[in-house]
């Protein structure tokens, strides 16, 4: 496994154990999580808690990161205030205590809440970064120049609580570049792509689809999202701040629904004349079985002939997850407008490095 592996969690998992994988996540103690896996590990082999937690788990696919559905769990309890001893390990709540002092005060309290979160090992991580609406800007713009039409109904599969439909709402500063409304509450900047022109377009519909939708205007659907950012990353967490604003004022859809069906249904009428359809997915085929990805293709290929329509994608090559061997992985996720590599970008979104052509 490569050190970038280990940074994004990517092993395969193949004849690891969880001690094993919660290891090597990150494989390194430099911050709070880092620690906790490292804890967590020596305490699965000790047979304690985190083992009666994991029980039922021990053979979970390595990309169900049931590490980080413990992490948000926790995070969860953290944010409703059950565990004020542990806030001060947490930055985004202002903490600033050594992590490597973290685990004698968190180990009671998973001991203290272990039914609940086995519960939130059901809980797939539902991240929504909205940063990553960066990687769907450098798509469309492409798809706006290929096919001139600047009208876009976008659909996003994998929604989560819908920040990744917001893109036209967003603020986007990079090298040379910028993009979106200057009065726009979240702006992301650092987004680098060097030599980027973004193309004018107006988002006239967008929907999106996931399997368990968060309501983010919900006290209870606002804490569950942001127990997914990692809370040292405080960048992140004014990102999230902000779409959150954004989606205040501009709710979207999201329907409760697998995405090949949902996507087949959507792409069944064609829009209205000169209107682009944009399906949009990010760090989302990772979580699909492989009939869930065909799926998918299958509609879109079917609507080809009876609409214009544009996939954008920013994810890692799906290959690396259908290969129980451990192989090398790119180092970062792949912005792709119809299959074809536009650029890479980090796990977060920004920065955006274009290929070359």
């Amino acid at each position: 496994m490569t050190a970038e592996q280990a940074a994004h969690g990517h092993g395969t998992g193949a004849g690891q154990t969880l001690a094993d994988r919660f290891r090597e996540h990150f494989g390194h103690r430099d911050h709070l999580y880092g620690v906790l896996l490292a804890e967590m590990a020596d305490d699965w082999e000790d047979e304690g808690v985190t083992r009666e937690i994991f029980e039922g788990w021990e053979h979970s696919e390595a990309r169900q990161f049931v590490q980080l559905r413990l992490l948000a769990g926790l995070f969860r309890i953290v944010l409703r205030g059950d565990a004020p001893q542990l806030v001060p390990f947490y930055p985004v709540l202002g903490g600033d205590a050594d992590p490597e002092e973290a685990w004698a005060a968190v180990r009671p309290v998973l001991a203290a809440h272990v039914v609940e979160l086995r519960d939130s090992l059901d809980d797939a991580p539902q991240t929504n970064e909205p940063g990553r609406a960066v990687a769907l800007l450098v798509g469309i713009s492409e798809a706006v120049r290929r096919t001139g039409l600047r009208n876009v109904r976008l659909l996003e599969l994998g929604a989560s609580a819908g920040m990744g439909l917001q893109v036209d709402r967003y603020r986007f500063e990079g090298d040379g570049w910028s993009a979106g409304p200057e009065d726009a509450p979240l702006v992301i900047d650092a987004c680098g792509a060097a030599g980027f022109d973004p193309q004018p377009f107006e988002v006239v519909e967008r929907r999106g689809c996931d399997l368990a939708p968060v309501d983010v205007s919900t006290e209870e659907g606002e804490a569950y999202m942001r127990s997914f950012v990692w809370p040292w990353m405080l960048d992140r967490h004014l990102r999230f701040d902000g779409a959150l604003e954004v989606m205040r004022r501009h709710p979207v859809t999201v329907d409760a629904a697998p995405a090949g069906a949902w996507l087949a249904e959507q792409l069944a009428a064609a829009p209205a004349e000169g209107v682009l359809t944009v399906v949009w997915h990010s760090v989302t085929r990772v979580y699909w079985a492989v009939e869930e990805a065909r799926a998918v293709e299958s509609a879109m290929v079917d609507a080809r002939g009876r609409m214009p329509l544009a996939h954008v994608s920013m994810e890692t090559p799906w290959a690396v997850w259908e290969s129980a061997v451990a192989r090398p992985l790119p180092r970062m996720p792949r912005i792709e407008l119809d299959g074809v590599l536009l650029g890479t970008c980090d796990h977060h979104g920004p920065p955006v490095q274009l290929e070359r052509r």
